[in-house]
């Protein structure tokens, strides 16, 4: 796919388009995969569901991503909701790989990294893929879920909030 550009004049612009973005609400999600060194994972915005019958997920990743590269290997990721108090988690998850860095406790299921104590997590298996902009739309059907307890970590504005009560 091509990328487009937004000259100013022409339309609404990138810088607009970023501060339209920002403004939208949406749960914090972590994505993993186990990629060719383990488990890999990003911190993600834009995921939503497609489907209830069949059970489809779907998931927004940047093309270039090493944890879409391993979906796309082992055709298995797990999409992990987080609670409120897992700040330090998403922050992990939401840049770059450092060499090094000590990977979150993790079990495997259904060939797909979960990690524990998640507000909900489910195992998809790649259904579709889609490329869209700079972005591929990941659709998984549902294999397994647990849904866990407590509030919503979500992201607005670029900064972490918390539903009020």
């Amino acid at each position: 796919m091509h990328s487009r550009e937004f000259p100013d004049e022409a339309g609404p612009g990138r810088s607009a388009c970023l501060n339209l973005y920002r403004r939208l609400a949406s749960g914090v999600s972590v994505v993993t995969a186990l990629g060719e060194d383990g488990l890999t994972g990003l911190t993600a915005s834009s995921v939503t569901s497609v489907s209830l019958d069949p059970p489809l997920l779907l998931v927004s990743i940047a093309h270039g991503s090493r944890t879409l590269a391993a979906i796309r290997a082992r055709r298995a990721f797990a999409v992990h909701l987080l609670r409120s108090d897992q700040q330090e988690l998403a922050g992990h998850f939401a840049g770059p790989a450092r060499p090094g860095a000590t990977q979150p406790d993790h079990r495997i299921v259904l060939g797909a990294p979960v990690l524990p104590d998640a507000l909900a997590w489910t195992v998809c298996l790649l259904e579709a893929e889609h490329e869209y902009g700079d972005h591929t739309l990941v659709i998984g059907a549902v294999a397994a879920a647990q849904v866990g307890i407590g509030r919503p970590l979500v992201w607005h504005d670029r900064a972490y909030a918390e539903l009020a009560s």
